[in-house]
């Protein structure tokens, strides 16, 4: 009898014994190894970047030359105002518009550049006397008498950040506010120009706003330009389709560094760019063009080169080793039976450029050779491909590519060209606004998605690179508006595009993805089957124990009553 209970006795500690084993090691043991490591994110800040509250500041520079102020007014100045917009998109998305306008007499030096001959070489002297800072703007007001400027034009827009404003003298009577109110309105219009516009930065935000807000123009232009991304793949293609009959030669390498290469340089703020270029040969259009006897030529309608494309592409190969967005050019040489060749639009005229151009795609230019050659001439002929003038077509459909739209200037307005460099300092700065806040919200968006995904769904992992990402990501988000805020665009471009940069890779992370890992109910499926059969029989002892111990005390009762 007391070896029996001594046998009871021991099971009864050996249970347990390993019931204390599994509830205190085992069970945290394997819900330690089992949990999903998840890194800590900085979900409040990122919360705050739901609401887009921007600010964007410009500097403006008010320079009276001599002869536009009298003596008593010149004694008040310099003088600084500012001026401030606020525009409420929506519940989420704020605008400000700072402007501080600082007022100032022209030094001896700014005389004597005034005193060229030409608005460009006055231009020019100015740019060499001091450089003014990334989106800012300077205004010159020169006297009504003044012959820089012809008598029809108002305000000259040079190639930098400099603008002439021509403005009738100020009498002596009347005060310095005065003066200032009444050029305020002309300097407004000078600053819209050279600077953003409200509708610029809505279309900025269109992915994130009420399309409605946009203005059809702006929304167009938005459109049609390829979206922000720290790089772009430019290829230019010569397509050949009748190689028997034309011996095609074309300096692309030489075009390419003359006219798009210094374009590109001053787009290197934006971002990287590479370039190449191919020759296809027996490329053919998709679209079979239609002979027009009062012509005697081919032509193309503008309903016929939307089905151009999608065969041409194909041939066209894509770079594998890069994830950039890619730009195609194609100059399109007809074969000698569909010569010549002209590109009609709605109103079916001809295309001045004999060129189209495809939202966010890029371009084609068809460019014939029939008038180059006798029509006894032994085939193939030697031709060589005039690139001033491909490259010139080129040239602006990159530029709308890009998203550096034409600027409709208001009457009396005279904006010089861009030059050599393809781009004006201004028309860059107002790329580079719309840039910055598209990256912003961009960027903003993406991370917001992610922490949303990240909160509901509790299986997926998060490592500790995702979690660098994503907090280096809203830190230079919140760099980049606060330097918006400050007006140093140059800065706020660059931590924009590093936010979006770093919000893309955390969100395209491959460890991201929840098919990897088990929702709770398969847990449950795995694990019963492995833990019932070690449970039931711990279970049980416990329970007899527990029976026996509350047996004990209920016997004892009863010999004490």
């Amino acid at each position: 009898m007391a070896v029996i209970e001594t046998e009871k006795q021991r099971g009864r500690y050996a249970a347990l014994a390993i019931a204390a084993v599994v509830i205190v090691l085992g069970i945290p043991l394997w819900w330690k190894t089992t949990e999903t490591y998840r890194a800590w994110l900085p979900f409040s800040q990122i919360n705050e970047l739901d609401s887009l509250q921007l600010q964007l500041s410009v500097e403006v520079e008010v320079v009276f030359s001599r002869g536009t102020l009298s003596p008593e007014q010149q004694k008040k100045v310099p003088l600084s105002q500012t001026r401030e917009q606020e525009h409420q998109v929506d519940a989420k998305t704020v605008l400000r518009y700072r402007y501080e306008t600082k007022y100032r007499t022209a030094t001896i030096m700014e005389e004597d550049a005034l005193n060229q001959p030409s608005a460009q070489e006055a231009d020019l002297s100015l740019h060499m006397l001091s450089e003014s800072a990334c989106g800012s703007v300077v205004v010159y007001i020169i006297p009504e008498t003044s012959t820089l400027l012809p008598a029809d034009v108002k305000v000259y827009v040079g190639q930098r950040r400099t603008a002439l404003l021509r403005a009738a003298l100020f009498e002596g009577t009347a005060g310095l506010k005065e003066v200032l109110s009444t050029l305020e309105p002309q300097v407004k219009q000078v600053v819209d120009t050279m600077s953003f516009s409200h509708q610029d930065i809505l279309a900025a935000l269109s992915d994130r706003i009420r399309v409605g807000q946009v203005s059809k123009e702006s929304l167009a232009d938005s459109m049609r330009a390829i979206k922000s991304s720290p790089g772009y793949e430019i290829t230019f293609s010569l397509l050949n389709p009748d190689p028997k009959s034309h011996s095609l030669h074309w300096d692309i390498e030489g075009a390419v560094n003359s006219y798009i290469q210094p374009l590109l340089d001053k787009l290197n703020p934006i971002a990287n760019f590479s370039v190449d270029s191919q020759i296809l040969y027996y490329a053919v259009l998709g679209v079979n063009p239609r002979f027009d006897n009062s012509v005697s030529a081919y032509t193309l309608n503008a309903d016929s080169l939307a089905h151009v494309i999608n065969p041409v592409e194909a041939r066209l190969g894509s770079n594998a080793a890069s994830s950039n967005p890619v730009l195609n050019f194609l100059l399109y040489v007809p074969d000698a039976q569909h010569s010549p060749l002209f590109i009609r639009d709605h109103s079916k005229r001809d295309v001045p450029s004999n060129a189209f151009h495809s939202p966010r795609w890029g371009g084609i230019m068809v460019y014939n050779v029939n008038d180059m050659y006798e029509p006894e001439a032994e085939f193939p002929v030697d031709i060589n491909i005039n690139m001033s003038k491909v490259m010139g077509v080129f040239l602006a459909q990159l530029r709308l590519m890009l998203g550096v739209q034409k600027t409709q200037p208001p009457p009396g307005f005279v904006l010089q060209s861009a030059g050599s460099e393809g781009l004006a300092d201004w028309e860059l700065d107002r790329l580079m606004w719309s840039r910055s806040v598209e990256n912003i919200a961009t960027a903003s968006t993406t991370i917001t998605s992610l922490a949303q995904l990240l909160d509901q769904i509790s299986n997926i992992v998060i490592n500790d690179n995702i979690a660098k990402q994503v907090s280096s990501a809203v830190t230079s988000l919140q760099a980049a508006v606060a330097e918006l805020e400050a007006g140093n665009l140059a800065f706020a471009l660059q931590y924009s595009r590093e936010a979006i940069l770093a919000s893309e890779r955390a969100f395209f992370d491959p460890s991201l993805l929840h098919l990897l890992y088990f929702p709770d109910d398969q847990k449950f499926a795995i694990y019963i089957p492995l833990f019932l059969p070690m449970c039931v029989p711990i279970v049980l002892s416990l329970l007899k124990i527990a029976n026996e111990i509350r047996q004990r005390r209920a016997d004892k009762l009863a010999k004490k009553d």
